[in-house]
C-alpha cells in the first residue's frame, strides 16, 4: 500500500490523501477545500484526480477544509459510500447544506438533489470496532478529539496498518474525549498544525478569556469572537457558562447582567442543537456538568439571532447604543458570513477586543487581523485599532507535545511518519523533535 496526497501535503488546507491498496481499489481519506493562500490557482470545482478504482470516501471530521470538495467530488462521478462516526454522519449534511447554499448555488432544487444523494451515500461505523470492508481491508475509528464526531483513521490490509490522524484534538477539551493512539501503525500520516508550539494549560486559557470578558464589561466595548460553527462555538458557550456562573458570585464583574452574549449564526445554532442531542459521545467532564445544569450550552443572557434582517439590525444597534457585548460568529477565519460584518463596523474602535480561538491559515483575513494594522474585507481596506488576543489554549489542534504524545503512545513504534496539514515551519520543527526521539519522518 501507498498514500498519494492530493491536498494538505504542502499546507494547512485542502486535506485530501488516497490510500492506494493495490492497482484495482484504494480510498479516499477526506476531500476538503483549500483555504487562503493554499487556493490560490487552484480551480476549487476540478478534481484533479482520477476516480477508478476509489471504492470509498472516509470523512475524518466535517470541517470544510476536510470536507469542502465533497460536492466536486459527487459532481465528477464518485458514487461510492462516505464512511464516518455516528455524530459526523448527522453533522455532515447541516455542514454540506450551507457550505452549497453559500459557495456553489442557492438553487433549492440543486441543493435537495445533492443532499439526497449524500444522504445515501453516507455509512455511518460505530467507534472502537474493526470493520470489514470490500476486498479484505479492516477500518477502525477511534475518537480524535478535534470535534464532535472526529475520528482517527485506521486500515489495515493483510498485516499491513496505516493510520490518518485527521485532525487530532487539544488535551483537556471540556466536551470531547481526548485522543487515544493506536497500537501500530506501519505509516503514520500525522497532522501538524501547531508542530512548533505549545498551548496555554486549561486554567490560564480560562483566565484569558475571562479578562477579556472583564474588559468588556469596564469600557462597554464590544467583543467579537470568529468561530466556526461546529466546535469552537459550543466550547466556548461551554466555557463562559462557567465563567459567568463564577462571575455572579464575585464583585469583580458586577455588570456582568447588563452584557449580551449574542451568537449570529444560524448554521452554530443548529450544531449546538446537535451537540446536545448527542450527549453520550461527550467527555466525562461535561458528563458530570449535566448532573447539576441540564443546559449547559444555554445561559441566562444568551442571544441567538437567526434571520439576516435581524443580523443588520444587530450590527446597526450595537453601533448606536454603546453597549457592552459579546458576538460569536462564522466564520471562523474571517473569510465570509456574518462576522465579517461586525469586523467593519468595530474593528476601527479602540474599545473593541478580537479573540481568535482558533487556527488562521495564511493569507486569509484573520491572518492579516492577527499580524497587521489594517485587513482588507469586502474588496475596502479597514485600519485595525481593536485590541486583538490569540487564545491559542481553546485552538481545537493539538499542539506540539499533544502531537509527541500521539507517537509516543503506540506500544511499537510507526516504521515511517509522514506530516500533512501544516506550515514548512510547523513540519519542521516537529519533524525535527520526532526525529531527535528516533522516529523515521519521511
Amino acid at each position: 500500500m501507498h498514500v498519494i496526497h492530493h491536498g494538505a501535503l504542502n499546507g494547512v488546507t485542502g486535506s485530501c490523501h488516497q490510500l492506494v491498496i493495490n492497482e484495482k481499489r484504494s480510498l479516499l481519506i477526506d476531500c476538503g477545500l483549500f483555504q487562503g493562500s493554499d487556493a490560490k490557482g487552484r480551480d476549487e470545482e476540478q478534481i484533479d484526480f482520477p476516480l477508478d478504482g476509489i471504492q470509498g470516501l472516509i470523512v475524518t471530521h466535517v470541517h470544510l477544509d476536510h470536507v469542502g470538495r465533497i460536492p466536486y467530488l459527487i459532481a465528477a462521478g464518485f458514487n461510492g459510500p462516505i464512511y464516518c462516526s455516528p455524530p459526523t454522519a448527522k453533522l455532515l449534511p447541516l455542514m454540506m447544506e450551507d457550505a452549497m447554499r453559500v459557495g456553489i448555488t442557492r438553487n433549492k432544487r440543486l441543493i435537495e438533489r445533492f443532499l439526497h444523494d449524500l444522504r445515501k451515500y453516507i455509512r455511518p461505523l460505530p467507534f472502537a470496532r474493526w470493520q470489514k470492508l470490500d476486498g479484505g481491508i479492516e477500518m477502525r475509528l477511534t475518537p480524535a478529539g478535534h470535534v464532535l464526531g472526529s475520528a482517527i483513521v485506521e486500515l489495515d490490509y493483510e498485516g499491513e496498518r496505516f493510520v490518518f490522524s485527521g485532525d487530532l484534538g487539544s488535551r483537556h477539551q471540556p466536551i470531547l474525549k481526548e485522543p487515544v493512539s493506536p497500537e501500530r501503525a506501519d505509516y503514520l500520516v500525522l497532522e501538524s498544525t501547531y508542530g512548533d508550539r505549545n498551548h496555554v494549560g486549561r486554567e490560564e486559557r480560562v483566565q484569558q478569556l475571562e479578562n477579556v470578558l472583564c474588559h468588556t464589561l469596564e469600557n462597554k466595548g464590544v467583543t467579537i469572537i470568529p468561530a466556526f460553527s461546529v466546535g469552537r462555538t459550543q466550547e466556548l458557550l461551554y466555557e463562559m457558562n462557567l465563567i459567568f456562573e463564577r462571575l455572579s458570585d464575585t464583585t469583580g464583574c458586577s455588570m456582568l447582567h447588563a452584557v449580551d452574549v449574542i451568537i449570529d449564526s444560524p448554521l452554530a445554532q443548529r450544531f449546538t442543537e446537535i451537540y446536545d442531542s448527542l450527549r453520550n459521545y461527550w467527555g466525562d467532564e461535561a458528563k458530570q456538568i449535566l448532573e447539576y445544569d441540564s443546559q449547559p450550552l444555554v445561559f441566562e443572557n444568551l442571544v441567538q439571532i437567526d434571520n439576516h434582517p435581524e443580523h443588520r439590525d444587530t450590527v446597526e444597534y450595537l453601533k448606536n447604543s454603546k453597549l457592552p457585548a459579546i458576538v460569536i460568529a462564522a466564520s471562523g477565519m474571517c473569510t465570509g458570513g456574518r462576522v465579517v460584518n461586525y469586523l467593519k463596523a468595530f474593528l476601527g474602535d479602540p474599545t473593541t477586543d478580537v479573540i481568535f480561538a482558533g487556527y488562521q491559515a495564511a493569507g486569509t483575513p484573520g491572518r492579516y487581523i492577527q499580524d497587521s494594522d489594517w485587513v482588507r474585507l469586502d474588496g475596502q481596506r479597514f485600519d485595525i485599532a481593536a485590541k486583538v488576543h490569540q487564545l491559542s489554549g481553546y485552538s481545537a489542534h493539538a499542539d506540539q507535545s499533544d502531537l509527541i504524545r500521539f507517537v509516543e503512545g503506540m506500544a511499537e513504534a510507526p516504521k515511517a511518519i509522514r506530516l500533512v496539514h501544516g506550515e514548512d515551519r510547523a513540519k519542521a520543527t516537529l519533524k525535527r523533535e520526532l526525529e531527535a526521539r528516533g522516529y523515521n519522518v519521511v
